[in-house]
This record gives structure tokens, sequence and C-alpha cells, in this order.
């Protein structure tokens, strides 16, 4: 790459040969060559940089802000930094009339001077009234935001401050994500930058404290953030405790929100934390043709018959050309491979079912050996031997979860990540449950779906490992009241969203309508943004496209179940609907349902959807939220709610609506009637209720 500089604002850590000790260009004074502006206080640095890399392909500057990201300047023009005529700051050629940048103020004055504050700030302001302020910095970031800088919007003028990623790891130039707060949900959101109504990532709304889904917030002793929405502004802006801790938010090529400190020993930055976790949650990380897994070193490879597009792109963390193929296809030979990406999918998924078979009935051993990307209809696991799980849990000494068919315990693999390992007991019912989660589970991919990682299959034993879940099961925080976390309102409306997103995904989108059959609060497992993940697919059901219904054993957990369960008549995807209404009603009410209370006199004990059937009538909903959120609720959200759980436990299935009509609803797209009220329900209240809420 020719050589080429840019303008950039960066933090003075790795500038030397300072030949300017100024902070200031004025009209007499530009800034030229190699001359740098260096804050009052030192931090901070402005000038012509050369964009180059480190042999281990890293910017060996740390810019905060680039001036012309998309215009860099070539050498050996000379260049400079001045007030220009009409009191604007630009970047000029001293050898040619051209101008390459300006601030483009509403300007005409003529005693301007440009000034880099000891915060960052590069500000354009009046030489004689340091307030007024024609242009800055802050207003227009780039992929960076520091102490004191607003990601926003201004209401009155439309300046909307949010970060764009660069290119790759040396060129400042636009790259391929955005991030910002969004308008209308009022949350900071990452996004590909061509599809910015598509966002991967939420932050959760402002509860007051921090960001719903990001409780870590509340625990950060460096930073203090606000939010602030009023008429004029909406913006989310932190400050840094410390002035001797040096920290910036990045929106990084990868396509993730990093926290980045300095490390003064080290002599490099830090990772504090990223979001999303998972490199492979981002939009099309890694491009076309290629594999995303978030447990290898490089997370991105190509799939088998490619190659990268673009090794020096690849080099420089710009993975999102792909792969293409190693040997072209020729239409004209007839010869080509005329396995598409669709059908890849079904010989993947079928290639698994006919594997599971013949390790049952071969009983195959597989011992000593370790089997690497193992292809389940587009996800990747890996087949562990047992002597490797045994090893990673510590012999299994750490349980954290259990159930009819085994144990759960938490393990760490050699490359530091954490894990949960399912080992099932019971030989029978076991190795159904086996079958059901690897054939389920292991064949697709959804945020709100636990990610299953591999398995192992040795003999008698049968392992599932999945992805950890720092913050347990949903049951832990809505039911037992020695937790030290209360989930907020505005957490228990996101996790029902991902909830019912996650069955959607089951129910729709996938190749064959999987029915889980045992929603409940304790299959709900919670990462450690408290973004919930379905779990536990041991009773999963498969549909196929061209049936509607299909005839099965009961299964599922009392007070969950859908009565034509207990009719014994065929079932659909119908079931699961009718959990998540019963569990949604946990949710809103932060304790079981099968809890009786007492609401009047002594003989009045009323189950709690029955107390939801009077109140949307009666009105006064917020009187049945969990009690330890101190009325603090969004009360359309909580009808909103109520109303959903209702139409989900309908005695008809016909009466339910879908689970894509359940996030539809959630989300505000979709107007909610009043609910008729369930026979069982009505029959529950002792019939002296209306037939509607």
């Amino acid at each position: 790459m020719p050589p080429v500089l840019a303008l950039l604002l960066v933090l003075h850590l790795h500038v030397v040969g300072l030949s300017a000790a100024t902070d200031t260009v004025s009209p007499v004074h530009p800034l030229v060559g190699n001359d740098r502006l260096v804050s009052g206080n030192g931090k901070f640095a402005l000038g012509f940089f050369q964009l180059q890399a480190s042999s281990s392909k890293r910017l060996l500057i740390a810019p905060v802000w680039v001036a012309n990201r998309d215009d860099p300047l070539t050498e050996p023009n000379p260049w400079r930094l001045a007030i220009s005529g009409d009191g604007n700051l630009v970047i000029a050629s001293l050898t040619v009339n051209s101008t390459v940048w300006s601030t483009r103020a509403n300007t005409k004055a003529t005693d301007t001077v440009a000034v880099l504050l000891n915060n960052g700030n590069f500000v354009l302001r009046k030489a004689s009234n340091s307030s007024n302020v024609l242009w800055q910095s802050f207003d227009h970031p780039t992929d960076t935001v520091i102490s004191g800088g607003k990601i926003g919007r201004n209401k009155i003028t439309g300046l909307n401050r949010r970060l764009v990623s660069r290119k790759n790891l040396i060129s400042q130039a636009t790259g391929e994500y955005y991030g910002g707060l969004d308008a209308d949900s009022h949350q900071l959101v990452i996004a590909p930058l061509k599809k910015p109504s598509t966002p991967y990532w939420y932050s959760g709304e402002w509860n007051g404290n921090y960001f719903s889904l990001l409780p870590e917030m509340r625990s950060s002793s460096m930073l203090n953030s606000t939010y602030v929405n009023d008429e004029e502004e909406e913006y989310y802006m932190f400050a840094v405790l410390d002035e001797t801790v040096i920290l910036r938010h990045v929106l990084d090529v990868s396509g993730q929100a990093k926290t980045l400190i300095w490390n003064s020993d080290s002599q490099d930055w830090m990772d504090d934390y990223s979001k999303p976790n998972a490199p492979c949650d981002v939009f099309a990380t890694c491009g076309a043709f290629t594999n995303c897994d978030d447990y290898a070193l490089a997370s991105c490879s190509c799939m088998k018959g490619f190659s990268i597009r673009s090794p020096e792109d690849w080099e420089l963390a710009d993975r999102t050309g792909g792969c293409i193929r190693k040997t072209p296809l020729d239409c004209r030979t007839g010869t080509t491979n005329k396995i598409t990406g669709a059908s890849l999918g079904v010989l993947g998924f079928s290639a698994l079912i006919l594997m599971l078979v013949l390790l049952v009935r071969s009983k195959m051993v597989w011992s000593g050996r370790r089997l690497n990307n193992t292809k389940t209809g587009g996800a990747t696991i890996t087949a562990f031997r047992y002597v490797d799980l045994q090893s990673a849990t510590k012999n299994f000494s750490e349980k954290i979860g259990g159930g009819s068919f085994g144990s759960v315990f938490r393990g760490v693999l050699a490359n530091s990540t954490t894990i949960a390992v399912k080992r099932l007991d019971s030989a029978r019912q076991g190795e159904k449950q086996f079958r059901a989660e690897v054939s389920s589970v292991g064949t697709i991919q959804h945020i709100n779906l636990v990610k299953l990682i591999g398995f192992c299959c040795e003999r008698g034993k049968r392992l599932l490992v999945h992805e950890y879940m720092p913050n347990g099961s949903l049951d832990v925080h809505l039911f037992r009241s020695n937790n030290a976390i209360i989930l907020g309102w505005s957490v228990r409306y996101q996790i029902s969203l991902g909830i019912a997103r996650g069955l959607a995904y089951l129910h729709e989108s996938c190749r064959d309508c999987i029915i889980h059959c045992d929603i409940k609060p304790e299959n709900i497992l919670l990462d450690e943004s408290f973004v919930p993940k379905i779990a536990d697919f041991g009773l999963a059901k498969f549909l196929g496209r061209d049936f509607s219904r299909v005839l099965t054993t009961m299964r599922g957990t009392i007070g969950y179940l859908a009565p034509e369960w207990i009719s014994g008549t065929e079932i659909t995807s119908k079931v699961d609907v009718y959990s998540y209404g019963m569990v949604l009603f946990e949710i809103i009410s932060g304790r079981r349902n099968s809890t009786e209370e007492c609401t009047g006199g002594a003989n009045d004990l009323v189950y709690f959807p029955v107390q939801v059937a009077r109140k949307l009538v009666e009105g006064d909903l917020g009187s049945l939220v969990d009690r330890r959120l101190h009325d603090d609720i969004d009360c359309h959200q909580v009808v909103r709610a109520c109303k959903v759980a209702c139409w989900c436990v309908q005695d008809n299935e016909s009466d339910r609506p879908t689970m894509a009509e359940v996030v539809q609803a959630l989300e505000g797209l979709a107007e909610l009637k009043m609910p008729p009220m369930p026979r069982l329900l009505h029959a529950i209240a002792g019939g002296s209720q209306s037939t509607n809420f």
C-alpha cells in the first residue's frame, strides 16, 4: 500500500518527534508537515500521520478521531491545516489550489481559531469568545468515543452522533458497521451500515442507572454514565472518574463494540469487554462461503472447496469479502458439483441422523481422537473424547444443575472457554434425549437458542457440551427471594421478547418445524447480559413442513401443559405457545402460577392467571406485577404482556397466536383485542366471571 496521510487526533501514547508544542491553529499559525498540536495536559496530539502497520498488522498509533477518513492524502505533496478566509478549518495543499476537507461551519467570521482541548475535543471557535463554538470533533465521531463525547442526536438540528467502524486495522476509511442510539427503541444498537434498520445487537432501554441488557454497567467503578432524553437532545455519554485511566469505546473492524483500557506496563491496549460477546453474533462478519466458530483461535474460515478472496484484507481483519471457489463453476461441461447451499444443509442434517443411528446400533467407540468441525446443517459441533470432558470438569466436581435425565457440570476447555456439560444418566431415556438435542439444537443457530458446542459418545456414555450461561436459569431470578439480582421490568420484557423470538425461529424458520415441548423457566438460560437462551431440547419433536400436526406421547411439565396434551389428541406448535403464555404470567408476577394467593377473605385463594383475567376488565394490572419492582414498570408494556399471555393460554389451539404474532404484539407492531375467557380458567375461577376478560 502506498504511503498515505490522514489528519488524526490521537491519544498521546506513541507520538514521538513532536516539532510543535502548541494546542492552537490560528490564521497566522497553520499546522504544516510534521507539526503537531498537543493538548495542554499532554494527553492528546493532532497532526498528519502516515498510516502504516507494525509487524503485528496493527496501526502504530491510537486514533480517536479522523478528519479525512475517506480521502487520504498522498505524499510527497505538502499539506497544511489552516483557517480559511471564511473562518473555517480546512486541509489544503501548499502547492496547488486544492482543499480536501473543511469543517463547513456556518460562519463568515475572520477571527476564528481551532483549539485541541484537554478532554480531546478539537473545537473551532471565536478567538474573542471561547464559549462560542462553531464546530467540534465531538459532534462528528468516527469509530471512537472518549470521555465527554456524546452518542445520540440533536432533535432540533438533526445532528446524529454515531460511530462507524473503519475498513481494517490500518485504513481509517468507512467500514461495514455502525453503532448509535436508536430514536425509536431508545437503545444503543449496532447494525450493518448498509442495513441500518436491522440491528444485530441491542443494549436494552435505560432504566435510570444503566441500559437494561448491560447490567455490568452498574458495577463499574471507573465510569459515570449519563443518558439524557429531553426536548432538545437524546444522547448517551460517559465520564472516566480517574483521570489517570486512559479508556476509549471503539466500534471495531470486527463489528463488535469494545471498551479498551491502556495498560502502561505492557504498553498496549487491554480489552475490557466486547458487545456482542461472541464474534459470530456479528452480522456477516466472515463474509460469503465461510464458517464462523466462536471457539476457534481464528473464528473465520473458508468452507471446503473455497479459498480467501483477499488475503491482504483478511490479514488486516477485514473478512467481509469472504471466500471464493477454488475451482470456478463451468456450467458448460455438465460436471459441476450441483450441491447448493440449501442442499448442503439437508445433506448435513441427514448425515447427522445416519451417524446417530449408526452410533446406537453398532455402539461405535470414539476414543483416543477428537473429531473437529462436524457439520450439522450449517452449524459446527465438536466430538469430544470422554477423558477431555472429564479433565475440563475436574472429574465432574462442579455441579450447576440437573434433571430427570442427568446432571449439568461447569467446565473449562484447554482454550479457556467455559462450558456446561450435561451428563445423561438414564440409558434409554438419556439416549433419546441425546439424539433429540443433537438433531435439533445441533443443526441450528439463533441468538435466543442455547448453542451446542459438541458432544461425547463413548460406549454407554452420552454427554452434551453447551455454551456456559453465567446467570443461570430464569427460575432462579424469578422465584428465589434470596437471590441478589432482581430482574427489572425492562429486562423481563426483553427476556419475554427474546424467548418469543427463539420459539418463532424454531416453529417457522427451520427446515422442519421444531416443537420444544417443555418450555418453562428452568429451561430458559440467561447469558452475562441477561439475553435469554432456550435450552433442553431433550423432548423436542420434529414436524415436517408437509404436516400440520403430530401424534405423540404426553411430555412436558405439569403447569405448562396445553389442554390437548391431556386429551391425547394430535399436537401442533401451539403447545409451545400455551407453555409460553404460562411462563409469561410468571415473568410478570415473579412467582409460580401454581402458588395461590389470598386476595380477599380467608377462603378467597386466587390462581394468578385468573387474577390477570379479572384485572384486564377492572384495570390496575400494575398491582399484579412483582412487588419487588416497587412499581418501576412500563404500564403499556404490562397491559400488552398480560393480553399476550391470556391469548396464548386459550383452550382451543386455533385461537392462540403463532409465536411470530406474539413477537409482533410485544414489539407493539400489532394491536391486541380483549381475549375471551378460556373455559379452563373460568372453571378455576368458579364460573363466576364474565365470559370475556
